[in-house]
């Protein structure tokens, strides 16, 4: 990870407590609870894309879920052709 930021700190990146709540559909004390307890997974996992744009690509969904990023997200894999690894 480029850059390691506490639940409390990727919540604030996002906008707050209630902004992220209305994103989640959830109340504002759950999310609340969230920056003691960690980002439940399928929340993490919802708002992984944003994290990435917001934090302008210092913590990316790769960081978040290293070993398993390619079975959520399998367009964020390098492509491969007959001339090997290509890169964006």
């Amino acid at each position: 990870m480029k850059l390691k930021l506490t639940e409390h700190a990727l919540l604030q990146l996002l906008g707050g407590t209630n902004k992220v709540a209305r994103m989640c559909e959830v109340e504002p004390a759950a999310v609340s609870q969230w920056k003691k307890n960690g980002i439940p997974r399928e929340q993490l996992m919802f708002l992984a894309a944003r994290i990435e744009k917001e934090s302008h690509g210092l913590v990316t969904r790769q960081d978040l879920f290293p070993s398993n990023f390619y079975l959520i997200w399998p367009e964020l894999l390098p492509k491969n052709n007959a001339f090997g690894e290509q890169g964006e």
